[in-house]
């Protein structure tokens, strides 16, 4: 493959683009090109955007094209976008955020980071690149930024795909996690069915951990639930498995007992840390708001699901809810805490879909929906596919939210054969 570098200068507030007051930040994004084409040939070839999961997360950082990549770069020159706060673009973090003034100030500033200002940036990018209506592709997170697209830019669009990322176009966020809750319990019951051994070592582990100080490699103490984090790879069809090769390693013999070992803490110390990518703490509940505070919503959705609480009888591994402690107990995010607090009382979101042009959509668009996917409700999925005049969904139960992780090459063929009306093949 080939690889270019872009660096684009964008405004912050979009809305005061042209004024006297307006700021500018930097989006970077990484071209991918097969080297199967020659140079002169790749500049024709029509561009694809990449919109990443998250929020908060950079590009996929690759060393050589596989997966839907190897299948797109066939027909595309790709353009994996580091949306703004994260990787090469503008960063937003502890150590930069302080530059901004106080806590009100910082949140301010971040009110910009949803994907209605993705959105507008991607416009800016395929202006500044010569592109016509362009092919987007939004994973998780990114098929939230592909719906505010249709919503708010649909001129900018050949067609859009999409894999696990159907948002709830209306309603508080509450809704979200009291679907997601429930998934999340069935599948640590599936996962307990097939390694049922694994039941104890969680148990042991949390038992363990009531009694015995233990630290990440961060220095941070690991409590419950930190542990209870571990359940980031529920959301594998395959990944699931690596859950099973992480509580295999828990437990070392020493000279003070047993303790949890060096190989696990590492591990987990990833898992339990958002150190590399703190937007997806601060800015987790805000891609729902529209119009309320979303109040930290998983906190009190909470309430109605004791089992998943720390000192429950038989300790559940959590999904993608983000809880106030994260704030309190991640030495990286520990800064950010009115922060967060302020972003999570804020009232005046503004929207981020338009139904009624959803409800008139002529851009050809075609979504993978995971009928057990744990992060993104199927129910809700598929009451957002029927909001979007022409949607096509292909449902499967074959795959969690990582589905373009094991067979994105064919996920990507399908989709791309639906948009363009030759049945998936």
């Amino acid at each position: 493959m080939r690889t270019a570098e872009h660096f684009f200068s964008v405004p912050l507030d979009h809305a005061e683009a042209g004024t006297a007051e307006h700021r500018r930040i930097t989006v970077f994004a990484r071209e991918y090109v097969s080297a199967v084409h020659s140079a002169s040939e790749a500049e024709k070839l029509p561009w694809l955007l990449y919109l990443q999961g998250g929020p908060g997360g950079r590009g996929n950082r690759l060393t050589s094209l596989n997966g839907w990549m190897k299948a797109a770069a066939k027909d595309f020159r790709i353009l994996m976008l580091d949306q703004r706060g994260t990787g090469l673009s503008s960063p937003a973090d502890r150590n930069t955020l302080p530059l901004e003034g106080d806590a009100a100030a910082q949140a301010k500033y971040l009110t910009h980071f949803r994907a209605d200002s993705i959105v507008a940036d991607a416009e800016l990018i395929r202006a500044a690149l010569g592109s016509g209506p362009w092919s987007i592709y939004g994973q998780s997170y990114g098929g939230f930024c592909a719906l505010t697209y249709l919503s708010f830019a649909p001129e900018g669009l050949r067609e859009a795909l999409v894999t696990g990322g159907l948002a709830p176009l209306t309603g508080p966020a509450d809704q979200v996690y009291s679907a997601t809750f429930a998934r999340v319990a069935a599948r640590n019951a599936e996962y307990f069915g097939w390694y049922p051994e694994d039941r104890q070592t969680v148990n042991r582990i949390a038992e363990h951990l009531r009694s015995t100080p233990e630290f990440l490699p961060s220095g941070d103490l690991l409590t419950i639930e930190r542990f209870q984090m571990a359940g980031a790879f529920l959301g594998g069809n395959t990944r699931v498995d690596a859950l099973h090769y992480l509580l295999e390693d828990a437990f070392t013999t020493t000279a003070d007992g047993s303790r949890l070992s060096d190989a696990f803490l590492e591990q987990l110390g990833v898992l339990a840390s958002r150190a590399s990518n703190p937007l997806y703490a601060l800015m987790h509940e805000s891609i729902y708001g529209q119009g309320e505070a979303t109040d930290w919503a998983a906190w009190r959705v909470l309430a109605d699901h004791p089992e998943f609480l720390p000192d429950a009888e038989d300790l559940l591994l959590t999904g993608e809810m983000v809880y106030p402690w994260y704030f309190e107990q991640d030495s990286a995010l520990r800064p950010l805490r009115e922060v967060a607090d302020l972003l999570a009382g804020r009232t005046d979101w503004g929207d981020l879909y338009d139904l009624a042009q959803l409800g008139r959509n002529t851009v050809p668009t075609a979504a993978a929906v995971y009928t057990e996917d744990i992060y993104v409700d199927r129910e809700l999925s598929l009451a957002t596919a029927r909001a979007v005049r022409g949607l096509q969904v292909w449902e499967s139960s074959d795959f969690h939210h990582d589905g373009i992780t094991d067979d994105g090459e064919a996920i990507f063929g399908r989709l791309l054969g639906m948009v363009r009306g030759n049945g998936g093949h």
